[in-house]
């Protein structure tokens, strides 16, 4: 790209989560996989140029060296052809069948070969987010008992997260080992957690801790005393610990941080929690995140339902755009925003545990593909910011190659990784 831009963003919803035994296809809930084409140009219309957006694995990674690319071939020809920048989602909370859940410590290796094998088939693909939130993934499915093992204990959490994050990591060193240039998002809940009381302190600070250990270990970044002591009493071995700290691979992430009105949490004194809703916000929540990793940083989902009268969801948008702008202004180099997702969900409302079929008006689109008050809103939005950020604020440039680019040869002169601009701070409220 001649000229590095914000990146707005949305995306295609693609969990795939086992409940019970029944899978939960967020493609066929939504009706991608007949509207798929239509989605596409939706994403062209409203001006956005980067799209999380993934194949639904349980159908296209068959078995450990077999894949049905068929789904895949066609979706992504088609985004190349438009011009638009997959941000590649390849795990979004479930495995195939014949892969079990995240307790199979076969999982890692298995999964970057598969990671390989798609930089291989789509080389000219450059942004992934290997494993979507993978805190999110481990805690529902091991340590709530909603989702894939629905196990209930730290024990199961601890393995869980391992394989996870070391799933996460191998996929990445896969993919550069194609793609040497590759740019991972990691698409990562961002939490807090209020004590109520001043009983509450202790177990609200555990958790406050807990919230980073995915991206603790997906960095190399050493976790403090407790965290160690409870992975160490959880399961983790010594071995497992250091694998995770001989990975050197920041110079190729983003911070993907995700905040939704739920991320924040009131604890009580015996350690239960319920939603506090928005307190701290996400400029304070993503401001302590970054100075943790000091990585570049993307608001990658967040969304609201549209509300009765059809504007709580433009509100919620209006909101998070100025606490983006608040972080950049404060000097954190934040390069993207997302609305989660291009058309309303089905069954979020229980988290995807209930067969419901419930819409949820969460979209810029709702499923008949009609544009809601939030995707007027956020198309306005994008004409209005989307010129005048990379020149008037503190932005990094993000060697980015378009899809029309791939295979020309002026993008191997470029440096690899991620360089800060020159450009002096501007305040853009």
């Amino acid at each position: 790209m001649d000229d590095p831009r914000f990146m707005f963003a949305t995306g295609v919803e693609n969990s795939n989560p086992t409940v019970d035994g029944r899978r939960v296809d967020e493609l066929e809930k939504c009706g991608h996989y007949r509207h798929w084409r239509t989605d596409f140009a939706l994403v062209r219309e409203m001006g956005i140029r980067f799209l999380r957006y993934g194949p639904p694995l349980h159908r296209t990674w068959t078995g450990p060296d077999s894949h049905d690319w068929d789904f895949a071939d066609t979706t992504f020809a088609e985004l190349r052809c438009l011009d638009i920048i997959p941000i590649v989602d390849l795990c979004h909370f479930g495995v195939p069948d014949w892969v079990g859940n995240f307790q199979n410590p076969d999982f890692p290796k298995l999964f970057a070969g598969y990671a390989r094998a798609f930089a291989q088939r789509f080389p000219w693909i450059q942004l992934y987010t290997p494993v979507n939130e993978m805190y999110i993934c481990a805690r529902f499915s091991a340590l709530y008992g909603w989702w894939n093992e629905q196990l209930a204990t730290d024990r199961a959490f601890v393995n869980a997260l391992k394989h996870i994050v070391q799933a996460n990591v191998l996929a990445m060193e896969a993919i550069l080992q194609v793609r040497p240039d590759a740019i991972f998002i990691q698409s990562e809940s961002s939490e807090y957690f209020h004590a109520e009381n001043p009983a509450a302190i202790g177990p609200a600070e555990l958790m406050n801790s807990k919230r980073f250990l995915s991206l603790d270990l997906n960095y190399g970044r050493r976790v403090d005393s407790e965290m160690y002591e409870y992975l160490m009493d959880n399961g983790m071995k010594r071995d497992d610990y250091h694998f995770f700290m001989g990975r050197s691979l920041k110079q190729h992430c983003i911070m993907g941080s995700d905040y939704y009105i739920t991320n924040e949490h009131r604890v009580s004194a015996d350690g239960d929690t319920r939603a506090s809703g928005e307190i701290f916000g996400y400029a304070v929540i993503s401001r302590q995140y970054h100075e943790r990793y000091r990585l570049p940083v993307m608001h990658t989902e967040t969304n609201l339902v549209q509300g009765a009268e059809g504007f709580s969801a433009v509100n919620w948008l209006w909101k998070e755009w100025a606490n983006v702008l608040r972080v950049r202004n404060d000097g954190v180099p934040v390069l993207g925003f997302t609305w989660y997702s291009l058309t309303d969900q089905v069954d979020w409302d229980s988290a995807l545990r209930c067969d419901n079929g419930q819409v949820n008006a969460l979209g810029l689109f709702d499923l008949d593909r009609r544009i809601r008050p939030v995707g007027q809103a956020y198309k306005q939005l994008i004409a209005d910011w989307r010129e005048v950020l990379p020149t008037q604020s503190v932005c990094l440039q993000v060697p980015v190659v378009l899809p029309s680019e791939h295979g020309q040869a002026w993008k191997h002169r470029r440096a690899p990784g991620i360089r800060e601009s020159t450009d002096a701070p501007h305040n853009a409220e």
